[in-house]
């Protein structure tokens, strides 16, 4: 037999490993493929299953459970006598829902309104000026003007979470966990729902202003503006109701206590007073003859008491002055002390800037000669000091501010802070006015509501007084001694029907409660404001 050498063998095989080596060969290019893919699959798992596996996995997890956020209960406002104004009630978290709602219920509604505010759906705005430790969240609710907004804070609480777990089509299946919300504090106001009440069905069909507080504390007893809107509307999202509030001609919407700005009429009297027996332009034994009229320049100022009765009033002192609510008295008093002094003293007692309460408020204008040139580019002449003295022409304040500072010589010259709340205080501080001259305007005011004054619905003011047996019970007659002042205050288009103003504080030795009203385009202050006054008065005595 022919054989091969060994040696031709190994030529041969080796020649074919060769082959199979060649990398352009077809099967040396797929098995380099497959390594390749093989390689990029255990990368692609490594990747799925370690690197991003929890991203995945919460992916899964979020497909399968969703998070809903449980409102909280909006914290309880109550008024000074424990009377609920304002409850909230929670959802129920078992319930299948997205968002498990609250709702604000208003016990009173129009009546407190403005005192109140509101509880709307959380804006822009809102979100970028939250100042409160829990933070808003989308779609949460957010108190709007008044309490509803001064407390946001307290009244919020926190939202609680529901998780559950859906199936692929978001079915419900069931609740894993509910973290419960914290509810908001509750807060108890100063004000005395009796008196809010009373006021309100005294000046609803009004365009007015009513506000009552405690003059040695400051605390809030009545605050009402009309006319008024409903706060629940808000809440239920009543978008008709809504639109009319914001386009109804007489502004429901307008709060008139601390917005509305109007001539401040004759209730500046007292305050002329004090500022010229301080700057010793008078004492107490100054008297001034009331001529009837008066002329500055070729203009010609009046009495009222002249101009309604043609009547004079002789000689008068600053107490006869006030009682009477004399023109001429204060005409020739504001002259003596001039504009610049009136202004440095209308501000001492807190006009023409705004009060300590944490509202919406407007600063009011207190005039001068510096201003009038500025802004009216006009010169000052006597004549814009008489109408300044008698609180006509550019003097403008808010009903809030003529309640803060009568109630500082209530006080014996002490002003103190607003106060919302029945467990806070204003801080009072003393104006550093002589006792013996606030006496004498006090003095002028309390005749101002005595037989021969202005405010003639407080004559012999009292209230029916029982015995403790009700099967034998009497009425008698307790009487309280007030002390006012009224305005009748121009219009600015003179055409309208003057502002109507009373502000009174009682009992004149010891006082409780000033009562400030205003009604707009009311008439005459005394025949208007002071029925008004009187019974809130009424109502706050015998319900003590």
């Amino acid at each position: 037999m022919d054989r091969l050498p060994i040696i031709e063998k190994i030529k041969t095989d080796t020649s074919s490993f060769k082959i199979l080596n060649n990398k352009s060969s077809p099967v040396f290019i797929l098995k380099l493929i497959t390594i390749f893919v093989f390689i990029f699959l255990i990368i692609r798992l490594f990747n799925l299953t370690i690197v991003k596996g929890n991203y995945f996995k919460r992916l899964s997890d979020e497909n399968r459970l969703r998070e809903y956020v449980i409102e909280p209960k909006r914290g309880e406002i109550l008024d000074r006598n424990n009377v609920i104004i304002a409850t909230g009630f929670a959802g129920n978290p078992v319930e299948e829902k997205e968002r498990i709602k609250s709702k604000r219920i208003y016990n009173i509604k129009e009546e407190i309104a403005h005192l109140i505010g509101y509880v709307t759906t959380a804006d822009k705005k809102d979100h970028e000026n939250d100042n409160c430790l829990t933070k808003l969240k989308l779609g949460d609710k957010v108190g709007k003007k008044g309490v509803e907004k001064v407390f946001e804070c307290d009244l919020r609480g926190k939202n609680g979470i529901k998780l559950v777990e859906v199936d692929a089509n978001g079915k419900y299946l069931k609740t894993f966990s509910v973290v419960k919300p914290e509810d908001g504090k509750n807060i108890q106001l100063a004000v005395d729902t009796r008196l809010q009440k009373i006021a309100y069905d005294q000046v609803k069909n009004k365009k007015a202003a009513v506000i009552a507080i405690n003059p040695k504390t400051g605390e809030i007893l009545a605050f009402v503006s009309t006319p008024s809107f409903n706060p629940q509307s808000f809440e239920e999202n009543n978008e008709t109701k809504i639109k009319e509030f914001f386009n109804n001609t007489d502004f429901p919407m307008f709060n008139r206590i601390t917005d509305g700005t109007y001539p401040i009429g004759s209730i500046v009297k007292p305050f002329i007073a004090i500022g010229a027996l301080e700057d010793k332009k008078i004492d107490e034994n100054t008297k001034i003859e009331d001529t009837g009229t008066i002329k500055a320049g070729e203009h010609t100022f009046g009495n009222w008491y002249f101009l309604d009765y043609g009547k004079t009033e002789g000689e008068i002192n600053v107490v006869t002055a006030i009682k009477r609510s004399n023109d001429i008295f204060f005409y020739k008093t504001g002259e003596r002390l001039g504009p610049f002094r009136i202004k440095f003293w209308a501000n001492e007692f807190g006009f023409g800037e705004k009060t300590s309460l944490n509202f919406d408020q407007s600063e009011g204008l207190i005039p001068s000669p510096f201003w009038k040139e500025e802004v009216l580019l006009e010169k000052w002449y006597l004549g814009d000091t008489y109408n300044m003295s008698i609180g006509q022409g550019y003097f403008l304040t808010t009903p809030i501010q003529v309640a803060q500072a009568i109630s500082s010589l209530a006080n014996d010259g002490k002003l103190c802070d607003m106060s919302l709340l029945k467990t806070e205080k204003g801080k009072c501080k003393s104006l550093g006015l002589s006792k013996r001259y606030v006496d004498l305007i006090k003095e002028g005011m309390k005749q101002a509501c005595s037989t021969g004054g202005t405010g003639w619905p407080l004559f012999d003011f009292g209230i029916k007084e029982y015995g403790q047996s009700e099967s034998t019970a009497s009425a008698k007659i307790k009487k309280i001694q007030t002390a006012c002042k009224t305005g009748t205050a121009e219009s600015a288009d003179k055409k309208t029907a003057p502002h109507a103003w009373i502000s009174v504080f009682a009992p004149y030795k010891n006082p409780e409660i000033v009562v400030t009203v205003l009604v707009e385009n009311g008439g005459q202050g005394s025949d208007v404001a002071g029925p008004i006054a009187k019974e809130i008065l009424k109502t706050y005595f015998e319900n003590k």
